[in-house]
């Protein structure tokens, strides 16, 4: 996990990380204890998800603002979950997960910059609104299962955000708000293949375990998600990363 509570930190220590790994300067050894939490800024404050305030639906400069904001958090989180997958799991895995995950990782820090930049260029800052932690409420449950990890934060949580961002994209986009729309169509471009990663590794521990995928994924997520696995589905999205119905429908048909 990356050693920075600063959000400019966290994004330069990602990508120098993923830039030294490419570039063979990282061995390929795991010998270091995990902390339970990642380093954290001083803000945002962090609470609970019912006491979070209503962001409204983005037609207001102050309702995109609250949701730009909270899309940048949940990159800020993602850039952890990505160093946590690999030095939390990857001595189980060839090098090739580690290399997806780097680069998720570079990815993810470079989505929060994004919206990051994109906030002060609207007069606010990441910080500036108060946010919760249930996606690192979700690594917690799996902290001691990588198939759970993978099962949970890309299948699950990930795949979510490929569902609803081409609406959210559209608010920006009636907003006349071009700017903060392509940057989530970088973004969601990007996270299909966070999502067929997941998918990918996912289905090579199942493979190595001798377990059916999808009923095992089923089970997973009945065991550590929270929430519902609930319609609509972005299927083509979904369908490119490898999360196929055969995964998913059953949970939606009980």
């Amino acid at each position: 996990m990356l050693d920075a509570a600063d959000p400019r930190d966290k994004v330069m220590l990602a990508r120098a990380a993923a830039r030294d790994w490419r570039l063979g300067r990282l061995a390929f050894r795991f010998d270091v204890a995990m902390p339970d939490r990642p380093a954290r800024p001083a803000a945002p404050e962090l609470l609970p998800p019912n006491r979070m305030p209503k962001r409204g639906r983005g037609g207001s400069e102050r309702g995109r603002i609250a949701l730009i904001h909270a899309l940048a958090h949940i990159e800020f989180v993602a850039i952890d979950l990505a160093f946590d997958l690999i030095g939390r799991f990857g001595a189980q895995f060839p090098a090739g997960f580690t290399d997806d995950w780097m680069r998720v990782g570079a990815d993810e820090a470079m989505h929060f910059a994004l919206l990051d930049r994109r906030l002060r260029s609207l007069g606010s800052h990441y910080g500036a609104l108060p946010a919760h932690d249930g996606l690192w409420d979700a690594a917690t449950e799996t902290a001691y299962d990588a198939k759970a990890r993978l099962a949970i934060v890309p299948m699950v949580l990930e795949a979510r955000g490929l569902d609803v961002t081409p609406a959210t994209i559209d608010r920006f986009d009636a907003a006349g708000d071009i700017v903060t729309a392509r940057i989530l169509t970088r973004i969601v471009q990007d996270e299909v293949r966070h999502v067929r990663a997941g998918t990918t590794w996912f289905e090579s521990a199942c493979k190595a375990d001798r377990c059916v995928p999808e009923t095992t994924w089923q089970a997973l997520v009945r065991t550590h998600f929270r929430g519902a696995v609930k319609p609509p589905f972005n299927d083509s999205a979904r369908d490119s990363a490898g999360l196929t119905r055969d995964y998913y429908q059953a949970l939606v048909d009980g």
